[in-house]
């Protein structure tokens, strides 16, 4: 009997919201709890549109590219924040307010921003789940950029992560910072500030395993990736790194019981013992301003870039040493691999574009066999956003509002063509019953068989 009180106590904690969720049935970072970019629980809708199956959407204010991060009733946005103009509040709101401040430019190319010269606040916003409306805003810092971004994006393209303690919100140039789950910073470290090549802006989100807050710091000066105590902010170890700029975020990996963390890479695709940042291994391999986050599973690697050129390599882990063209690489690829977007592993599938385009190729994870490659989406144009997986289907959000829901399968089933006014370069995040949009306006909260309620 005191088993079964106990029992019916901890679920009725549960359904009051006062026990967490575990990460699996959460969006704890960029690319989702298993770092794959599948949410093993979650069951969103597959047809949306501005008057269906929208729950809500709340125009952010700012602008940033970052995906939405969730933890129970918590939705993390990073922004930035221009003080040229004052801008509205969140709002759930379908009607647009009044443009404000800077907004990124399509189809930039290889241009040069200007740099800037006003103020931005780099902010979290904590949305609530049900609702969209704001629970809380923490500017963390107020400053002028010392360099400008690429015309594509903005001054927030970095995701947060969280364990559902601890908040890890990472500004690049703007600094690292810890907070509660209520805004309250607890620690903060300035690492310095970056030179990007052609000052096409930053991108890198931290890694968070544990108690381990992983950093990388590809730029044009003296580059490194360091790990900090998330408890305390004490720099646990740094390691430096020669490479030219870079965006990819740090993948967290557990082979033969040790961790390890991998590190895309221009020059070479690198690999650190998280506990102490020794150095594993590393290998050749990648084209030009390596982009997308490595994926792992069945003891592999799966690394990939695609400017100027085409890399995909699978990687057998648990060797050492410098890895280049040698039988640790299981298999590779050399055509129509992601610039931008980073792949999708979904149980043994591996879904990636072609450079920035709705071109996708899906590939048997342990073989390397091409179930179908570089098949055009119709009605789809231009893609940031990487590709999210959940109950049995294939979530695809394009630059210009359009999204796909493709089944799993080894031929191309589309089971829905949906189009929102907004634009998407964001990557979606998928919890129980929801898919969350973040564009460049609004955050989209989609649910089944509910009426929008943005125009309360």
């Amino acid at each position: 009997m005191r088993v079964k009180w106990m029992i019916g106590f901890v679920m009725a904690l549960a359904q009051g919201g006062l026990v967490a969720a575990p990460a699996d049935q959460n969006w704890p970072q960029w690319r989702g709890p298993l770092g794959t970019g599948v949410a093993p629980h979650a069951d969103p809708p597959v047809k949306w549109s501005e008057t269906q199956n929208v729950k809500w959407k709340s125009r952010i204010p700012g602008f940033g590219t970052s995906t939405p991060i969730i933890w129970d009733n918590l939705v993390l946005i990073h922004t930035a924040i221009s003080t040229a103009k004052a801008e509205p509040p969140v709002t759930p709101s379908a009607e647009p307010a009044a443009e404000s401040g800077e907004r990124p430019r399509r189809g930039g190319g290889g241009r040069r921003s200007e740099k800037p010269t006003e103020p931005y606040q780099f902010t979290v916003v904590a949305l609530d789940r049900a609702t969209g409306n704001a629970l809380w805003q923490k500017n963390l810092r107020q400053e002028v950029p010392h360099e400008g971004h690429h015309p594509d994006h903005g001054f927030a393209s970095a995701s947060p992560v969280t364990d559902g303690q601890q908040i890890i919100s990472y500004f690049g140039s703007r600094g690292l910072y810890c907070l509660d789950m209520k805004g309250n910073v607890l620690w903060q470290k300035d690492l310095g500030k970056m030179q990007t090549r052609n000052s096409f802006g930053e991108g890198s989100s931290p890694a968070l395993q544990g108690n381990v807050v992983v950093v990388n710091w590809d730029h044009e000066g003296a580059d490194f990736i360091a790990a900090f105590d998330k408890l305390s902010g004490k720099e646990l170890w740094r390691q430096p790194r020669s490479e030219p700029s870079g965006w990819s975020t740090p993948l967290v990996v557990k082979h033969d019981n040790r961790l390890q963390v991998i590190v895309n890479g221009t020059e070479k695709i690198r690999s650190y013992d998280l506990a102490t940042g020794r150095f594993n291994w590393e290998c050749g391999g990648m084209t030009a301003n390596a982009i997308p986050t490595p994926v792992a599973g069945h003891g592999m690697a799966f690394v990939t870039s695609g400017f100027r050129g085409s890399a995909l390599l699978a990687i057998k882990l648990g060797r050492t040493g410098d890895l280049t063209g040698t039988d640790a690489i299981a298999w590779s690829h050399n055509k129509g691999t992601p610039y931008v977007p980073s792949p999708l592993l979904y149980d043994n599938v591996l879904y990636f574009f072609a450079g920035n385009n709705a071109t996708l190729s899906c590939f048997d994870a342990k073989t390397g066999k091409a179930n179908y490659e570089a098949e055009r989406l119709s009605g789809m144009f231009g893609m940031y956003a990487s590709p999210v997986g959940a109950a049995g289907r294939v979530y695809i959000v394009g630059r210009d509002g359009g999204a796909v829901v493709l089944r799993k399968s080894g031929t191309v089933e589309t089971l829905a063509t949906n189009k929102l006014d907004d634009k998407f370069d964001a990557s979606p995040a998928a919890v129980g019953k929801e898919l969350f949009l973040r564009g460049h306006d609004y955050v989209y909260c989609i649910a089944e068989s509910v009426q929008t309620s943005a125009k309360r």
